[in-house]
């Protein structure tokens, strides 16, 4: 009996396998992130759509897509057919922002070097308790900061608004500053976005931009093109500073827990 030899057949690497299964799931999960990623740029694609379209065209249902596109909602938001101005609310939101911004980084600094550069035992547990203290609703502490403010003669100042802001955004500066520093931008985003202290404690001489907005809702109603010009112009320096610090901010919210 004669034996037949066998050749072995040649297998392909195993090593291969998994990294084209990898492959194939990061780029599932990079067009799962690009379809998240539009769905949640579609309102702000559509708010900026309206603001270009006449009141008659922005109030329509269903919404005309292909309405002329014109400026007037700019040119009423920026007073050229209305007596109201924005200017001075953009220009308090730009003062309190940026001198708070600028209070933070002076206070926050110190702290965050001396926790980074001197070991502190338990430093984790140092910087939550400066997290911590954001954990209270704002709600909870409006009255007692109003009655305060009123005593003192300074509500509708806003100087009280620089303040305020800088001790709100003072734990979080430390906390994101302990793992880089130019994480402070989000401080002034913040600080540009607060509605519900500078809508209780300022009134028309430190009005902000966000209590500004709110002024385009009246008992005529609604003008859907105006609202959306209005929230168009106020969100460009938000959008802005979030651009300048895109790659900062997810480092600085998501620190130290791995290291």
């Amino acid at each position: 009996m004669t034996a037949v030899a066998t050749t072995p057949t040649t297998a392909a690497p195993a090593t291969n396998r998994p990294n084209r299964a990898r492959r194939r799931a990061n780029a599932l999960w990079g067009l799962v992130a690009w379809l998240v990623g539009i769905v949640f740029f579609l309102p702000v694609a559509w708010m900026v759509l309206t603001s270009l379209h006449s009141e008659a065209d922005a109030g329509t249902n269903p919404p005309k897509f292909t309405a002329p596109l014109t400026l007037d909602g700019y040119r009423e938001f920026f007073g050229a057919t209305t007596g109201a101005s924005p200017w001075p609310p953009l220009i308090n939101s730009a003062t309190a922002s940026i001198a708070s911004t600028l209070l933070v980084l002076a206070l926050a600094i110190p702290a965050a070097y001396a926790l980074a550069i001197k070991p502190v035992r338990k430093w984790t547990d140092v910087l939550f308790f400066f997290l911590s203290t954001k954990m209270l609703p704002a709600v909870a502490a409006l009255l007692p900061i109003y009655l305060i403010a009123q005593k003192l003669g300074l509500l509708d100042n806003i100087w009280l608004m620089v303040i305020l802001y800088t001790s709100m955004n003072l734990p979080i500066a430390v906390w994101m500053m302990h793992s880089f520093l130019a994480e402070v931008l989000i401080c002034f985003i913040f600080s540009w976005n607060e509605l519900l202290f500078a809508r209780v404690l300022t009134a028309t001489v430190a009005q902000t931009a966000p209590v500004f907005l709110t002024s385009f809702v009246t008992s005529q109603g609604l003008f859907l093109a105006k609202v959306c010009a209005a929230a168009t112009a106020i969100s460009l320096p938000v959008l802005a500073a979030g651009f300048a610090a895109q790659d900062k901010l997810v480092q600085g919210l998501s620190l130290g827990a791995v290291k």
